[in-house]
């Protein structure tokens, strides 16, 4: 029953928000670091934000600064990533992973969710 499952995806015009949900169950959120990855058609995959466990310091790629804001909720044992001013290169399919060590962009990813698609298309 250990599982990490993002949602909140879906079909958004060019400047519209969305906030993705990656949900643990089976196992504690809050002593993972937790990072969002993308990957469209014909693009490698992207590391687009994370949130540290202990001190929640945040990580954001260039690409989506002052846009985009991770945020933990323990007590939901879920990490959220608020997208706002959405546009067309936002389109991917956005995955969440916990890795085990608590610190942004470490090499021990346990777990990883099933994706949720985001398009971003007027």
């Amino acid at each position: 029953q250990v599982q990490l499952v993002e949602s909140g995806g879906g079909l958004v015009q060019p400047g519209g928000s969305l906030r993705l949900s990656c949900a643990a169950s089976g196992f504690n959120l809050a002593v993972y670091a937790i990072s969002w990855f993308r990957q469209a058609p014909g693009k490698e995959r992207e590391g687009v934000s994370c949130i540290s466990s202990g001190d929640d310091s945040t990580v954001y790629a260039d690409s989506v600064k002052g846009r985009f804001t991770i945020s933990r909720d323990n007590a939901k044992n879920t990490v959220y990533l608020q997208m706002n001013s959405l546009n067309t290169a936002d389109t991917a399919v956005y995955v969440c992973a916990a890795e085990i060590l608590g610190r942004c962009w470490g090499d021990d990813y346990r777990y990883w969710g099933q994706g949720t698609q985001v398009t971003v298309s007027s």
